[in-house]
């Protein structure tokens, strides 16, 4: 897939310039004032578990609550990894190309156990999470650009997915489920919301939604903004940032108390905010930036931690193709985000 592999790499370089950018200081910005707050504990990165193979290149993962089972998916080619509570090496659970996927982006585990698969090349299949049976998939019709990238589930069992290279999100609804297959279609439009970044850069990545199905909040990597997507009037707005921005973001993470945690890829950087009650405001409260986390791209909470896939994407991968060699590949645990 050469074409998403420069496009990746394009937007992540990009991201990395923008980010060095904010990172440099201004000569005559006054220092910041000291935090009222007591400060975080500090957090603890270490391994929860290995993934085989040599170019697995992980981005996705999802947790399932039920069992405390966790997915991982490979971005190089479509695997999906099983990894049981315990063990130290996950297993694949859904081989390299089955169904036709050539990614594995995005992963979601539903209310029911489904296992939700998004292929940035097509669309979105579900998976029985017994079994590996395929219930159902969806594809986004026509031959144009698109990168299908990230999704959330909302309570009433709504899937929205957002498309890196188009600024639009989709949507499954539970009738188009229980169908089993079809068109994957546009939900929302945000074209005239983002903010306007170079020609082939990605833009909307990450993407969550309240426990009480209100709103949806997309990231756009590229300009570092949160969008906030009403799902009662469709209007949409950009979220208040307060005391950093979204730049290079890549999974996000949102809790039942407001705390939004956010992968950011180039960066090695992990961060938590604090939404207010009506997700129109962020704080940034913590921000860890380690080399360890080997380009985090997205995060899941599951009893206790917080578990990042260490991407490794500029050792080898669609970042990076040609330069370096990757480790052994791995997800992180993390505690005290």
């Amino acid at each position: 897939m050469p074409k998403l592999s420069k496009l990746l790499a394009a937007t992540l370089a990009l991201s990395a310039a923008f980010t060095a950018a904010a990172a440099a200081p201004a000569a005559a910005a006054p220092a910041p004032a000291p935090p009222s707050a007591p400060p975080s504990p500090v957090p603890r990165i270490s391994t929860a578990f290995t993934l085989p193979g040599a170019k697995v290149y992980p981005e996705g993962i999802a947790s399932d609550p039920r069992t405390g089972t966790v997915y991982v998916g490979s971005y190089a080619d479509g695997t999906v990894y099983r990894a049981r509570p315990g063990v130290r090496t996950a297993e694949v659970f859904l081989p390299a190309g089955a169904d036709g996927r050539h990614t594995a982006n995005g992963l979601r585990v539903d209310a029911r156990g489904r296992l939700w698969v998004t292929d940035s090349t097509t669309g979105v299949a579900v998976y029985d999470t017994r079994t590996g049976a395929r219930l159902a998939h969806f594809e986004v019709p026509g031959t144009g650009p698109r990168f299908i990238n990230d999704l959330t589930i909302t309570p009433d069992g709504t899937a929205y997915l957002t498309d890196s290279a188009r600024p639009v999100i989709y949507r499954v609804t539970p009738a188009q489920l229980r169908a089993g297959s079809g068109a994957l279609t546009v939900a929302h439009d945000l074209t005239g919301h983002l903010t306007p970044a170079p020609a082939g850069s990605f833009a909307l990545n990450g993407i969550v939604s309240d426990p009480a199905g209100r709103y949806l909040l997309a990231v756009d990597m590229t300009a570092g903004d949160l969008h906030r997507v009403d799902l009662r009037t469709g209007a949409i707005s950009r979220v208040a940032l307060t005391g950093g921005d979204l730049k290079a973001a890549d999974g996000l993470d949102l809790s039942p108390d407001g705390t939004l945690r956010v992968a950011h890829n180039l960066p090695n950087t992990l961060t938590r905010w604090q939404l207010g009650a009506d997700g129109t405001r962020a704080r940034l409260i913590h921000t860890l930036t380690d080399p360890s986390l080997q380009v985090p791209t997205t995060l899941t909470r599951t009893r206790g931690r917080i578990l990042v896939v260490r991407s490794q994407f500029d050792r080898g991968g669609p970042m990076n193709p040609s330069g370096g060699t990757p480790t052994t590949f791995t997800i992180a645990a993390v505690r005290g985000l």
